[in-house]
């Protein structure tokens, strides 16, 4: 990752509270666009599962059936332009449904969820990209989740230019400005400093079978 601000404070953001009576394990994969998120989560989950895992794996926005229409809003180039808070919630409204409805579920029976984008991408593109300020987005959230943190959040890293060279620009997030997901990549470096306890850094370059195995260096060592 390219340097962040250093020494941030985390304000009023508060610490993993933990799951409480959860007996599975919350894995999210985040990053910019055409990072891999997608392709690594699919490889994650197959690799959990050859060794006896029960995986659950989830995308967002979507998951559920409100959220995938709410998807089909958020990411709808027609859709037009949102005001930035607008977007926040509908992410936020989209995540509140795909927690009740199958995060925490699965984390009941001992699961392990693997989420392709979780919480983070809305602190990053919302809250700081969009300018809607890092904790308000973080307070959103945290009643949305019921706070509910990753145990573990695998950050697949590359430069802005290459992971858009990767994508089809057909969604509206993707085909925002240059200037827009280096924000995005800045943010995430902010917020690898604040919850460094949770997030790891994967460099994203290369092919997915490479990548894949130094997401495994990390995973593996946590739940297999």
């Amino acid at each position: 990752m390219d340097d962040g601000i250093l020494g941030i404070s985390t304000g009023g953001l508060s610490p993993f509270k933990g799951t409480g009576e959860l007996k599975g394990t919350l894995i999210s994969l985040e990053g910019c666009e055409g990072s891999g998120k997608s392709t690594q989560a699919e490889m994650l989950k197959g690799y959990l599962e050859e060794r006896g895992k029960t995986v659950t794996l989830v995308r967002e926005p979507g998951g559920t059936d409100a959220g995938e229409r709410i998807r089909e809003i958020l990411l709808d180039p027609q859709t037009g332009e949102l005001a930035p808070i607008a977007e926040a919630l509908l992410f936020a409204a989209a995540r509140a449904q795909l927690v009740r409805d199958v995060i925490r579920p699965a984390l009941r029976e001992g699961n392990i969820v693997v989420a392709d984008r979780y919480t983070d991408s809305s602190l990053a593109y919302q809250g700081v990209a969009r300018g809607c300020g890092l904790e308000a987005v973080k307070n959103l959230n945290d009643w949305a989740t019921g706070d509910l943190e990753p145990n573990l959040t695998v950050f697949l890293d590359m430069s802005v230019k290459d992971g858009l060279a990767r994508v089809r620009g057909e969604d509206r997030i993707e085909q925002e400005e240059l200037a827009f997901h280096e924000n995005v990549r800045y943010a995430y470096s902010m917020l690898i400093r604040i919850f460094s306890y949770r997030m790891v850094v994967v460099d994203a370059r290369g092919g997915p079978e490479d990548v894949h195995d130094r997401v495994i260096s990390h995973i593996s060592r946590m739940v297999v």
